[in-house]
């Protein structure tokens, strides 16, 4: 039997004899591939989750001060309309308020014709709250027209800035105070501030209180008025105060409000921000936008308790 025959040659050498044909037209150098920018270490989207974070933070403290010298100042107009109404229907039934009362209720009338001011109804309190109303008489000085030193606080820049004028004062400028007892009337005699505190030696005085500055509110100005018209019988058994009716106190109470608010704001948020990405963005939107306004105006007014209350 004859013997096969003998293979011309190892696997490698048949291997090495193909022939490998390059297209001319393809680049034989290595490709390097590159991730995407969106993935490259995560790190591009720090800067854009910043952003979104300032931009938020921004329009946030846009609106709060959109809220303390416009919207409070509404708020405010209408909380005087209400009382003028409620005050002088009581002046007409001769049930006025004449000693202590609840804080917030209308008290007097004041009348500054050399500053603009008629008919500006003064509550009881002087409560970052209660000045959020209007002027506000301190609970532990007689009401205006009595015997005695009484005291009545506004505010200068925010919530209409009742007191806003007050600083146009000048010596010999005339003041009405309408309350359950009469009419009483007023000449201004002293001007001071909290560091250069005025001597008066008339006994029955009325002191109108507010901010120094519209600016920065770190000390408070008076104007000093003596009592010209017969003085009225003070009841007595008037309630001691608290720190925070004192001028340029601030509620700290309402810290505690104010980080409830503004803990429900986060979950609204978060909630229709989980909603639009999951149903429709457009209703998501409109369903959490009344709820949120509405927390975020109460967090506004916590976080303006916060503040002197003669600001």
């Amino acid at each position: 039997m004859a013997a096969p025959p003998a293979p011309s040659g190892t696997g490698l050498s048949r291997v090495s004899e193909i022939q490998v044909t390059v297209d001319p037209r393809v680049d034989p150098s290595p490709v390097a591939l590159t991730p995407s920018p969106g993935r490259r270490n995560g790190a591009s989207s720090w800067p854009h989750g910043a952003g979104v974070g300032l931009t938020l933070l921004g329009v946030f403290l846009l609106g709060f001060l959109a809220y303390l010298y416009a919207a409070s100042g509404i708020q405010e107009a209408r909380a005087q309309s209400t009382a003028f109404a409620t005050f002088r229907y009581e002046l007409g039934q001769q049930t006025a308020p004449l000693d202590a009362v609840t804080p917030g209720t209308p008290v007097a009338l004041l009348d500054i014709p050399a500053i603009g001011i008629q008919n500006m109804v003064v509550v009881e309190g002087t409560a970052p709250e209660n000045l959020t109303l209007g002027p506000g008489h301190l609970r532990d000085s007689p009401l205006p027209g009595e015997s005695g030193v009484s005291v009545i606080l506004g505010r200068r820049a925010t919530f209409g800035a009742p007191f806003g004028r007050l600083p146009g004062l000048r010596r010999g400028d005339k003041i009405t105070a309408i309350t359950g007892q009469g009419r009483a009337s007023y000449t201004v005699m002293a001007i001071g501030d909290s560091g250069h505190l005025v001597e008066d030696p008339a006994p029955n005085r009325l002191l109108l209180v507010t901010a120094c500055s519209a600016a920065v509110p770190t000390s408070y100005c008076y104007f000093d008025a003596d009592l010209t018209s017969a003085p009225q019988t003070d009841p007595g058994g008037r309630p001691p105060i608290t720190a925070a009716e004192t001028p340029l106190s601030g509620d700290s109470s309402a810290l505690v409000l104010a980080l409830v608010w503004g803990l429900a704001l986060v979950i609204i948020s978060a909630a229709g921000t989980v909603a639009a990405a999951r149903w429709s963005p457009g209703l998501a939107y409109l369903a959490a936008t009344p709820p949120a306004l509405a927390v975020l105006w109460n967090l506004y007014q916590s976080l303006a308790a916060l503040l002197p209350n003669v600001y």
